[in-house]
């Protein structure tokens, strides 16, 4: 019987060994390395481990050579692709549902292309909320914003824009739909958990301005060290 294990798409090692696994003998063959680089668990399905007295190394290999196309990715060549800016907002990081936002857009699958996680300037948040300005709310809106740390995330997707809103929901928490980031997640208005752009403009505008500013940053664009840039932030 021959087993082969595949992790995350990288390398795969066999060893020339014979163990006993509930009663049953258990052969690994010597063979070079072998690289897959294309077994990508959003193209094609990862096989973790292959246990099988009848499949082959060979016919194994040769199951794994067949294309495996996903959707989304098949879509976004053929038509234009969109930017969106998402911000989750002070409560929504002292909650701990950052991770929970970023699954629900990479399941819908939009591409992550920017992170950063830093102590937004009052000037920065004046910029971002200018259009608000001359409501009666916005010295409230910038003391919030800048009263933690937020996460300025840039997406990217065939239709992102609007699709980001349907996922995030109604500005009012209790108006936005169950299902929702805000409607399972928000609890008022005020404190609504995440902010998307409303517009492809908009979303490129909003994009640049966080990704430029330096000041105050804990962690900038580097998602596979996420998770350690938001431990020593919030150890500071």
């Amino acid at each position: 019987m021959e087993a082969v294990g595949v992790f995350g798409g990288r390398l795969c090692l066999s060893s020339s060994t014979t163990e006993r696994f509930n009663g049953r003998s258990l052969s690994y063959h010597p063979q070079k390395l072998i690289l897959r680089t294309t077994n990508l668990s959003s193209i094609s399905p990862s096989l973790l481990f292959s246990c099988s007295p009848t499949l082959t190394h060979d016919k194994l290999r040769s199951k794994k050579n067949k294309t495996h196309i996903f959707l989304p990715h098949l879509v976004a060549s053929m038509e234009d692709v969109e930017e969106t800016y998402i911000m989750v907002k002070p409560d929504g990081v002292q909650r701990g549902l950052v991770g929970e936002m970023i699954s629900r857009f990479e399941k819908k699958g939009f591409k992550l292309t920017g992170l950063k996680l830093f102590q937004c300037p009052q000037e920065l948040a004046e910029e971002h909320y200018k259009d608000l300005k001359s409501k009666s709310f916005f010295p409230k809106l910038i003391s919030y914003i800048t009263s933690g740390p937020v996460v300025c995330m840039a997406w990217e997707g065939v239709g992102v824009v609007a699709s980001a809103r349907k996922l995030i929901g109604a500005t009012n928490p209790l108006q936005a739909e169950p299902g929702t980031i805000r409607g399972d997640l928000a609890v008022q208005t005020g404190r609504n958990v995440i902010h998307g752009s409303d517009s492809p403009d908009n979303g490129k505008r909003e994009i640049v301005i966080p990704f430029l500013c330096n000041k105050n940053i804990l962690s900038v664009y580097d998602y596979s060290r996420f998770l350690i840039c938001l431990l020593l932030a919030l150890s500071f």
